[in-house]
């Protein structure tokens, strides 16, 4: 697609999405943590729980662009607003800025919401959103001017070197899991796809145990298969 705004990529690193969660209106009760292992119970142990969110990153290989274009095929159109979402999800149209919309989908979705600062900008854009349709929720982030400012005061701060064109296309990419407040079921959130994708029920609100580990497993083993990934639980500080 053609884009009309670009921003510089977010790193992928738990301190810079921490930081813009805060500023945006979330409160310090919530924190990104690194997720060293899905196998390793030590590892996994040193996540705090229950994990409400998890933002995975990985570079797109031709194989994995060639099956969500074979799927999405199969897949309308998303139209739902408001009280029809099962999971409130943002069509990406800002290039580049696929870490932002993995951290809106994180924010605006589960128990996380509970955690969103009353009166914050944070909380004024979800509400403004919810009850819009795609394209005009989309055009609400593409001209929020303080959503835009502190993406760019929190991104400038990664250790990784940016492009110093924001059209420049990056070679990875940021997905959401969730599990949905309103049925239960596990969703893919992805604002470069046509829609969420279902994973089915879950009866744990933890994103690393039983079905969302499960979720989060196959999905990594099918990108894994070309490249590696990492991954940022939302969880409590």
């Amino acid at each position: 697609m053609r884009y009309r705004k670009h921003f510089i990529p977010l790193e992928s690193n738990p301190e810079l999405f921490t930081q813009l969660i805060h500023r945006l209106g979330v409160s310090t009760s919530l924190q990104y943590h690194d997720v060293l292992s899905l196998d390793d119970p030590e590892l996994l142990a040193l996540v705090p729980r229950p994990a409400l969110a998890l933002v995975l990153v990985f570079p797109t290989s031709p194989s994995y662009k060639s099956s969500i274009a074979g799927y999405d095929q199969t897949v309308n159109d998303y139209t739902k607003f408001g009280d029809q979402e099962e999971v409130m999800w943002y069509r990406q149209t800002i290039n580049n800025a696929c870490g932002l919309y993995g951290i809106l989908h994180a924010v605006s979705n589960g128990q996380a919401r509970d955690h969103i600062v009353p009166h914050s900008h944070l909380f004024k854009l979800v509400e403004k959103c919810k009850d819009l349709g795609p394209k005009e929720r989309a055009a609400v982030l593409e001209e929020d001017e303080e959503l835009e400012l502190a993406y760019e005061e929190v991104a400038l701060q990664g250790d990784s070197e940016a492009p110093e064109n924001p059209e420049d296309e990056v070679d990875f990419h940021y997905v959401c899991f969730v599990r949905s407040h309103k049925d239960g079921h596990i969703y893919e959130l992805d604002g470069d796809r046509k829609a969420p994708v279902n994973w089915g029920a879950s009866a744990e609100n933890d994103m690393l145990a039983g079905k969302g580990l499960g979720v989060i497993k196959q999905f990594t083993m099918q990108v894994e298969s070309d490249t590696g990934f990492s991954l940022l639980a939302l969880s409590p500080t």
